[in-house]
C-alpha cells in the first residue's frame, strides 16, 4: 500500500509539474501560440509521455480546476451521510450546504469564488476566459459537474433541475466578482457585495427548491 501511496504522489506531482510548465507557456505567448511539443519540451517528456497524462491540449490548463469538478457532488453526499448517521431532523439542506461553502470560500479568498486578486489568479482566470476552445471545454465541466451533483441529490428530474440551477448560481456568482477585481476593484470593496449576493441568491434557491 506504501508503494502504491508514492506511485500515486508521483503521478500527481507529474500533472502539477507539467500543468504548471504549460500554463507558464500559455500566459506568456497565448494558449494557441504553444504547442504540445513545446510544452513537452520545456516539461523535459516526450510528446507521447505528456498525452498519456493530458489527452488534450486544453486538460493542461483545466487540470488546476478539475478537483472542483464533482466538489458539489461531494459535499451533498457527505453531508448526507452525516445526516444518516445521526439525527437527520437537524440535518441542513444540500443548498444550505453549499451556501455554507460557497461564503466559506469568500471568506478565504478561495479562487473559485472569483474574489481573489493575486496576479497569477487574475492572469489564469483572464486565459480561461479569453480562449475559445478553453470556454467551450469549461462548459462540459460544468455539465459533468451538473450530472454529478444531480445523482447526488437523488437523480429524479427534479434533482437534474435542482443542479442546473445551483451550478448556474454558483457560476454567475463567481463571473460576477471576477470580472469587478479583472476591471481593477479591490478584494475588500467587492467582497460586502459578494457575500449579499450569494446570501441572498443561494436563499432564493433555498426557497425555490424541494431537494
Amino acid at each position: 500500500m506504501g508503494e502504491m501511496g508514492l506511485r500515486e504522489r508521483k503521478k500527481r506531482r507529474m500533472y502539477e509539474d507539467v500543468s504548471d510548465v504549460a500554463v507558464r507557456l500559455f500566459l506568456a505567448k497565448g494558449f494557441d501560440a504553444v504547442s504540445v511539443a513545446e510544452v513537452a519540451a520545456a516539461a523535459g517528456i516526450s510528446k507521447p509521455t505528456l498525452f498519456r497524462y493530458f489527452p488534450a491540449k486544453e486538460d493542461l490548463v483545466l487540470h488546476r480546476i478539475a478537483d472542483h469538478e464533482t466538489e458539489a457532488a461531494r459535499l451533498v453526499a457527505d453531508a448526507s451521510d452525516a445526516s444518516d448517521a445521526s439525527d437527520a431532523s437537524g440535518a441542513e439542506s444540500p443548498v444550505g450546504v453549499l451556501r455554507a461553502r460557497f461564503l466559506s470560500g469568500l471568506a478565504h479568498n478561495d479562487p473559485v469564488t472569483g474574489l481573489n486578486d493575486h496576479p497569477q489568479v487574475l492572469a489564469f482566470h483572464t486565459l480561461l476566459n479569453s480562449t475559445p476552445t478553453l470556454v467551450a471545454r469549461q462548459y462540459a465541466y460544468l455539465q459533468r459537474s451538473e450530472a454529478a451533483l444531480a445523482e447526488a441529490l437523488g437523480g429524479t428530474l427534479e434533482a437534474r433541475l435542482a443542479a442546473g440551477q445551483i451550478i448556474a448560481v454558483q457560476r454567475i456568482l463567481a463571473q460576477d466578482n471576477w470580472r469587478r477585481i479583472a476591471a481593477g476593484e479591490r478584494v475588500e470593496d467587492v467582497r460586502e457585495d459578494a457575500v449579499r449576493a450569494a446570501e441572498e441568491a443561494f436563499g432564493r434557491l433555498e426557497r425555490a427548491l424541494t431537494v
